[in-house]
C-alpha cells in the first residue's frame, strides 16, 4: 500500500499537460503515492451539468490531498450556451468548482509564495524577492452569494430604515431592479482572525520580519474595518514581527516600486487573488507562480495560472509553476527532503539559463529554439 494517497484532477486545458509532466518529476524524485484520477471542469459541465461531480467529491474525501492543473471558466450565459442540448434550458448554473471544493473542503487558506529565482531573465526588479501572500479563501467578495436580477425582498430589506441605509438603497427601486446586479462580501471575524494569526505563525516560524494587511477600511469601512481590527488585535501577541497596513490601491504601486521591502502579505478573498498575481508578476510572472488551499483536514494544490485554450495540446507552456506547486505539496505530506531537492532542481535549471519554455526566451510560444513543457520538466527531473 502506498504511503500517500493523492486525488489526481488534470482539469481543463493545458492543465493536463502540466499535470503530465510533473507526474514525471513526482516518480524520478521517488514519492511513495497512489494517484486517483478524479473528474473536474468544463468537459463535465457540458456533458453533465456539472464541473464538479459527486463521485469526484467522494475520491477527494477519500484521499490525503489534491493535485489540480487549471479551469475553464466562462460568464453564465456563455456557460449556458454549450451545455449539451439535453441539459439546456433545465435551470442549471455555471459554479467554479475550485470556489465550491474551497467551501466545501473549508480550505480557508490560500497560500502563495511568490520567489525570484537567480538568473530568471523575467525577474524585471531583481533576484532577491520573496513574498508569501496569505490570501482568506472562503468568504469576502468570493463568497459566491450574489443576484440578478435583485430581489424585491433583498431590495426591501436594504432600504429599511432599521436594517439598511434608506437614502441610499431606495435608488436601486427607481433604476428597476431588474437592471440592478448584487454581489456581497461577507467576512466573519473568525475568518480575519484564522488567516491574519497564520500569516504571523508563518514569519514567526520562517523567520520573516514583517506582515503586511492589505486592505481598503477607508471605503469598506465595516467589512475592512473588521479585518484591521482583527488584524491589529492579532499583531499584539507577535512582538517581535512589524505589523504594518497599507491600502490595496497603493499597495499596487508599493509592490512595484519596492517589493523587497515586504515578507508576508495577508488579505481577504478577492484582494488577495489582485496582488498574488502582480506579485507573481514581479518574479517571472504565472508560469512561476504556485499555490495551496489548505484546511484543517484537507489541502488541494494548484498553480495560479489558467487553462489557457490557445495553448492546448502544443506543449509550449511553462510547467515550473505546477512543479513548484508540487513542491508546496510535498511539504505539506511532510516530505520536507523531496520538497528542497525540488525546489533546488528547479533553481538549478533556472539559474543555468540553458532550457528556456518560451516566456523565459521572451519569444513567441512555439518558437524555436524556445523549450517545450516536456522538455523543460524533463530537465528539472534529470537534475534529480
Amino acid at each position: 500500500m502506498a504511503k500517500h494517497t493523492i486525488a489526481w484532477m488534470p482539469g481543463d486545458g493545458v492543465g493536463n499537460e502540466v499535470m503530465k509532466v510533473t507526474r514525471t518529476v513526482l516518480d524520478k524524485i521517488g514519492l511513495d503515492a497512489e494517484y486517483i484520477p478524479a473528474d473536474i471542469g468544463w468537459e463535465f459541465w457540458c456533458k453533465e451539468g456539472n464541473p464538479l461531480p459527486d463521485r469526484t467529491i467522494d475520491i477527494l474525501k477519500s484521499t490525503d490531498c489534491a493535485l489540480f492543473g487549471a479551469i475553464t471558466s466562462k460568464p453564465r450565459d456563455e456557460a449556458a450556451e454549450e451545455l449539451d442540448p439535453s441539459l439546456k434550458n433545465k435551470g442549471l448554473s455555471y459554479f467554479s468548482p475550485i470556489v465550491r471544493l474551497r467551501q466545501l473542503f473549508n480550505l480557508h487558506t490560500n497560500l502563495r509564495p511568490c520567489k525570484a529565482y537567480k538568473g530568471n531573465p523575467l525577474n524585471r526588479l531583481g533576484d532577491d524577492i520573496d513574498l508569501v501572500v496569505f490570501r482568506e479563501n472562503t468568504e469576502g467578495s468570493y463568497g459566491g452569494i450574489e443576484w440578478f436580477p435583485l430581489p424585491e425582498k433583498i431590495a426591501t430589506v436594504m432600504a429599511d430604515p432599521e436594517v439598511g441605509i434608506p437614502d441610499r438603497m431606495t435608488k436601486w427601486f427607481d433604476k428597476g431592479l431588474e437592471n440592478v446586479a448584487l454581489s456581497t462580501r461577507i467576512m466573519s471575524k473568525q475568518g480575519c482572525e484564522s488567516i491574519c494569526r497564520q500569516s504571523f505563525e508563518y514569519a514567526k516560524k520562517f523567520g520573516r520580519k514583517s506582515v503586511t494587511l492589505v486592505e481598503k477600511p477607508n471605503v469598506l469601512r465595516e467589512t475592512g474595518g473588521l479585518m484591521t481590527r482583527t488584524f491589529r488585535e492579532v499583531s499584539k501577541d507577535y512582538a517581535g514581527i512589524e505589523a504594518w497596513e497599507a491600502n490595496i490601491d497603493a499597495m499596487c504601486m508599493w509592490l512595484i516600486k519596492n517589493p523587497q521591502d515586504y515578507d508576508v502579505l495577508v488579505a481577504e478573498n478577492m484582494f488577495g487573488d489582485i496582488i498574488s498575481d502582480l506579485a507573481a508578476g514581479l518574479v517571472g510572472g504565472l508560469g512561476f507562480a504556485c499555490a495551496a488551499n489548505i484546511g484543517d483536514e484537507y489541502a488541494v494544490f494548484e498553480p495560479t495560472h489558467g487553462s489557457a485554450p490557445k495553448y492546448d495540446g502544443k506543449n509550449v507552456v511553462n510547467p515550473i509553476a505546477m512543479i513548484l506547486t508540487a513542491k508546496m505539496m510535498l511539504d505539506w505530506l511532510d516530505e520536507k527532503d523531496m520538497a528542497t531537492r525540488l525546489e533546488a532542481a528547479v533553481a538549478e535549471v533556472i539559474e543555468e539559463g540553458k532550457v528556456r519554455t518560451y516566456d523565459m526566451a521572451g519569444v513567441r510560444a512555439g518558437t524555436e529554439g524556445a523549450a517545450s513543457t516536456t522538455e523543460m520538466a524533463q530537465t528539472i527531473a534529470d537534475k534529480l
